[in-house]
């Protein structure tokens, strides 16, 4: 059996599963698996489920165990994306023959979205897509989607010891959704997110025309800043400006029980964190270790020890922070520092490796806090934390940079006002349906008792921490504009409908579309 007639043969026993559970007009897959041919030079870029490849591709950036099983909706095809062209030929062939696409870069999409759907899809999968060419002389440097922040540190580090990039300490996320979410990490304080750094940027359109800043303009180049590259095209690279650090910086890590006096500190932390010197970042970390909470203070300071310990003393006495906390190393190691590696790791570990499959099954959500939480309030998030044992949170300060920039400057619309953003993280490792309702109704419930501590009308949340639960219930592939606020007002509060604007401009037969996605305004 030759190639071509191997591919329709697998794509159209997926297609006719996936059919038994959609809506959806079957797309045309002969002329589908015909339009690849007219654009594609070879046919290695394009896995199929018969290829012996086709599984180990699929698994190699899930990171839950949640989007891991037999039940899993599947890709009729993974396009392994090593050129713009790639991208191109996957959109036209995909759009005029009625099948959707699902854009995937890290694959850290906290619900799957990057690489799950309901109705027959493609995998634009972006991961070989990964070069990253930094020039110190312009402080600039040019990001590919697939590329993963550590990469990004790492290349950094080869062409400088003083610079940076502001982004996450997963270093596995991919630059695609990272950065098109905003792109969240410690130095946010002193520089903003990744988006307020990102001067230029490549993408894909619906039609399949490539586009850089200047012909996409200025409002679709605003809304990939923050808004979710996937609604608006495939964003196939980034231009970022670089940030001066120090040659060399500090960082902490001291850890409080709840059974001491970790409760009074955390409130203290509420009021001095987003005050501190912009140059000085303290995430708070709760987790339920051995029955009790144990709460991690864990820092990094721009500058030297001898200016950390008397800053942090002066103005947080409630830490106790000691020279003996604290560790001076070049920023690029504080990276692996950020990501749990012992300190003394050499910097190589930053780059891409093979991963072991996923583990455990997780939850995420967010939430934007204003004023401080009480006492009180926070010894019951302790008792509803041990009650349930298997919930991780992350606390992360704003001020300083963050106060700074309007809320409209990009889509990213949580800047002054807020003390801070938390993170949950609900996991577990036990199979079945059981487990599975259990975790994701605790996770549910201790949103539900965070209510009266966090932001309201809206109640905001970070798109890049994907929830499906924000907004509607019963999220689909076809949400109306109307369902689409619901969510959309608390990722993007009053931007949201400047985004529908420009989805409207850019895309407004909706090709682009997901579960949260932002919809054209039809009417």
């Amino acid at each position: 059996m030759g190639w071509f007639s191997f591919f329709l043969a697998s794509l159209t026993i997926v297609l006719s599963v996936s059919q038994a559970n959609s809506h959806y007009q079957p797309p045309n897959t002969k002329q589908f698996l015909a339009c690849f041919e007219t654009y594609l030079s070879s046919n290695e870029s394009v896995i199929t489920p018969g290829n012996a490849s086709y599984t180990s591709l699929l698994n190699l950036h899930i990171h839950n165990k949640r989007f891991k099983t037999q039940n899993t909706p599947k890709p009729v095809a993974i396009v392994l994306v090593r050129s713009e062209s790639h991208v191109q030929a996957t959109v036209r062939c995909a759009r005029s023959n009625g099948i959707q696409v699902r854009i995937r870069s890290g694959g850290h999409d906290y619900e799957g979205l990057s690489y799950v759907s309901d109705v027959p899809f493609v995998i634009v999968d972006m991961f070989p897509l990964s070069i990253v060419n930094v020039d110190v002389g312009t402080g600039n440097a040019y990001v590919q989607a697939g590329a993963t922040v550590g990469q990004i540190y790492y290349e950094i580090a080869q062409q400088s010891k003083v610079h940076a990039f502001p982004a996450g300490v997963c270093l596995s996320l991919g630059a695609g959704g990272h950065f098109s979410g905003g792109g969240y990490g410690n130095l946010m304080r002193k520089y903003g997110l990744s988006v307020d750094n990102i001067i230029d940027a490549n993408m894909v359109d619906a039609n399949g025309t490539f586009l850089n800043r200047k012909s996409m303009g200025e409002d679709v180049f605003w809304a990939i800043r923050g808004g979710g590259g996937a609604s608006f095209g495939v964003i196939t690279s980034w231009t970022i400006k670089l940030v001066p650090v120090p040659p060399q910086v500090t960082v902490f890590k001291v850890k409080k029980s709840v059974k001491a006096d970790a409760t009074g500190v955390v409130y203290r932390w509420q009021e001095v964190a987003p005050k501190l010197d912009r140059d000085l970042f303290i995430r708070v970390e709760p987790e339920v270790v051995n029955g009790t909470v144990i709460v991690s203070f864990i820092g990094q300071y721009l500058g030297p020890v001898e200016r950390l310990i008397p800053l942090v003393n002066g103005v947080f006495p409630e830490l106790a922070l000691n020279r003996s906390d604290c560790t001076v190393m070049p920023w690029v190691n504080s990276t692996l520092f950020w990501a749990d590696f012992p300190i003394g790791t050499p910097i190589q570990a930053l780059l891409p490796t093979s991963r072991e499959p996923p583990t455990i099954y997780s939850k995420g959500k967010s939430d934007y806090v204003k004023t401080p939480i009480p006492k009180e309030g926070i010894k019951k998030i302790w008792d509803f934390m041990t009650k349930y044992n298997n919930i991780w949170m992350q606390w992360n300060p704003y001020g300083g940079r963050m106060g700074e920039i309007s809320p409209s400057a990009t889509p990213f619309p949580h800047r002054a006002g807020n003390l801070f953003l938390i993170q949950y993280f609900v996991f577990w490792k036990e199979d079945g349906p059981e487990a599975y309702n259990r975790f994701m109704n605790y996770s549910r419930s201790f949103y539900e008792f965070m209510t009266p501590f966090v932001s309201r009308s809206p109640r905001e949340a970070f798109l890049n921490y994907r929830d499906i639960d924000v907004g509607a219930k019963h999220a689909s592939n076809s949400t109306s504009l109307k369902d689409a606020s619901l969510y959309g007002t608390k990722f993007f509060k009053e931007n949201f409908d400047r985004l529908v604007k420009v989805k409207t401009m850019i895309d407004p037969d909706n090709f682009f579309t997901y579960e949260q996605s932002i919809p054209p305004n039809s009417g």
